[in-house]
């Protein structure tokens, strides 16, 4: 079969959120302490405790919002330790991630004077499954409440004059599990609770973020829309792609074909998920106000060996990369229910953005596809229509080629495209209605030979973006573009 892409260039069918870009941090591991933060008297460069090698990467990706500080260290998380003089704070065992001692030098402060430098919304995840609603409402006064009061008068005594803008908030995380083994009906009870108090104070309107389903637990989001939707402004849900499952996992790399196609079956899920998840929010949201915010999402596999088993340590491969751009493409896909979605994690955790070995830190595969795709922020989803041959392993089969299109605010139109196939280029007859006059094309690839290809502290550009050859016959009334085994495309097409 010919693989046709049909952009209707003058068809637009939602606004693709920026916030689909978004990232998670967790206290988890070697992502806050050595990822990000390395301290003040660090002799690694930082501005104020935070490196400035991992902030100038991350500046690069125009991240539009930060998750902290968890995932389930969130519900375990006490925010009144991680204030005032470091040297003060008090210090607690993560016990969900290795059992290592936090220190709590990253709190609050800290967090949001990362977001500052970042140039990035912050996302708040609060503590439900052993905070108190006392608890809740005093961290959203002191970060957000400007006039007189005992929480926003510790703030200013801690060195904050002015509060935050703050507008994501999440009331609690995996709320069916490690947020505290609640029932759909206890937890939707506990958010009406909670959430009340979660207070939008003075110009700073909050949107709040119910914690939704784990992966295709369609009951859970039955239960909370109807029982909560009037309250809330978003509702989670987290799957990660983890071929084998959790009890087996496979290596990061190292693996066969069989694992390649395993995993990319197992991201093509996510549009199956979207779609029931959005079907039963329909029901009681038919105007879709209420977001579906994919907060947790990637892939998960055996942590690197010598590493500590707790802190989720994985290498990144182009396997990774188009894990990646699938998964972006089923979000604009779904642009007009999905309003956010944070990759686990940025640093050194799960598909990370960026590793680090001390002083040293390179980029991932999957951060250049973040690069490449964030001509899509804000910008408008445009009609796209596919016919694609399929990539078959065994008896089983996937589409070959999946893509997305946009058209930004000045009129450019950006196509993007993944090869699923590692044996076979594919040429992609895009068919471009609705323009008028001729175009310019230009384009950008990430592909590598050999499918386990990832970057190393000694090799760190071995997966790299490089210019895209690969368009011929361009017309008024589109191109050809061959695309080679596995590999993402952004095509950029300007009047």
């Amino acid at each position: 079969m010919n693989t046709t892409v049909t952009v209707n260039t003058d068809l637009e069918v939602g606004t693709i959120s920026r916030h689909i870009y978004g990232h998670f941090a967790e206290h988890l591991g070697r992502c806050i302490y050595e990822g990000i933060w390395v301290g003040e008297d660090s002799p690694i460069p930082n501005t104020r405790g935070i490196r400035n090698d991992v902030l100038e990467a991350l500046r690069q990706l125009s991240i539009p919002v930060l998750r902290w500080p968890g995932g389930c260290f969130a519900d375990e998380y006490h925010w009144k330790d991680g204030i005032g003089p470091r040297e003060q704070r008090k210090r607690m065992v993560n016990t969900h991630w290795g059992g290592v001692v936090e220190n709590n030098h990253f709190g609050t402060h800290e967090f949001f004077d990362l977001c500052e430098l970042l140039g990035t919304e912050p996302y708040i995840c609060g503590n439900v499954g052993s905070g108190s609603v006392q608890e809740m409402q005093e961290w959203v006064e002191y970060m957000t409440f400007e006039g007189e009061s005992p929480m926003a008068n510790w703030r200013k005594a801690n060195g904050r004059e002015k509060p935050w803008k703050l507008k994501y908030f999440g009331v609690g995380n995996e709320n069916w599990g490690c947020g505290g083994n609640m029932r759909a009906e206890y937890y939707a009870d506990e958010y009406r609770r909670y959430q009340t108090y979660v207070r939008s104070y003075g110009g700073n309107r909050i949107y709040k973020i119910a914690g939704g389903a784990n992966g295709d637990d369609y009951r859970w989001t039955e239960v909370l829309m109807r029982e909560a939707t009037g309250h809330m402004d978003g509702l989670s849900v987290h799957n990660y792609t983890v071929p084998g499952g959790f009890e087996v996992k496979r290596p990061a790399i190292g693996f066969a074909e069989a694992e390649w196609f395993e995993t990319m079956q197992l991201a093509l899920r996510m549009d199956e998920l979207i779609t029931r998840h959005s079907a039963i929010m329909d029901q009681y949201d038919p105007k879709k106000r209420v977001g579906l915010i994919v907060d947790e999402w990637g892939t998960w596999f055996q942590v690197e060996p010598g590493s500590n088993p707790g802190f989720l340590y994985q290498q990144n491969s182009l396997r990774d990369a188009l894990v990646a751009g699938l998964h972006f493409h089923i979000f604009q896909k779904h642009c007009n229910r999905v309003h956010m979605a944070n990759i686990a994690q940025t640093v050194n955790v799960l598909q990370a953005m960026i590793l680090t070995e001390g002083a040293k830190m390179i980029l991932t595969p999957t951060y250049h596809v973040f690069e490449m795709f964030k001509v899509h922020q804000d910008a408008q989803a445009l009609e796209l229509h596919l016919t694609a041959g399929e990539y078959r392993v065994g008896e089983e089969t996937i589409p070959q080629v999946s893509a997305s299109a946009s058209k930004r605010a000045d009129g450019t139109i950006d196509i993007s495209l993944c090869n699923v196939n590692p044996n076979q280029a594919v040429p992609v007859s895009l068919r471009l209605r609705g323009l008028d006059g001729t175009m310019n094309v230009s384009g950008r690839i990430l592909t590598h030979a050999d499918m386990n290809a990832h970057n190393t502290f000694e090799q760190p550009e071995t997966v790299k973006p490089t210019e895209f050859s690969g368009v011929t016959d361009i017309s008024g009334e589109g191109l050809t573009a061959t695309l080679p085994p596995m590999s993402v495309v952004v095509l950029t097409l300007r009047s």
